[in-house]
């Protein structure tokens, strides 16, 4: 991933409505996966929708420094990984 906040959203920008994988440190060692589409991205945060059918919550959001601390790590999925 790029190694400045504008970059992030620049690379961001980029990727809306693209599906992803989303890793995020859930607290107390704890890891959370979970699938979605990058919906929205605004000057501080951006927003994933996640797929309905696994997860309680219907959107998640962000800040661009979750992403550079590696807090959250976002893998895109190009149309042959999509599930």
């Amino acid at each position: 991933m790029p190694k400045t906040l504008a970059d992030i959203k620049k690379a961001l920008d980029s990727n809306l409505g693209q599906r992803l994988l989303l890793k995020a440190n859930g607290g107390r060692r704890k890891t959370v996966e979970r699938f979605g589409t990058l919906s929205e991205t605004y000057p501080s945060v951006f927003v994933i929708e996640l797929d309905q059918d696994e997860n309680a919550f219907e959107r998640v959001s962000y800040s661009y420094a979750d992403v550079l601390t590696e807090t959250v790590e976002l893998t895109f999925l190009s149309k042959q990984q999509d599930m």
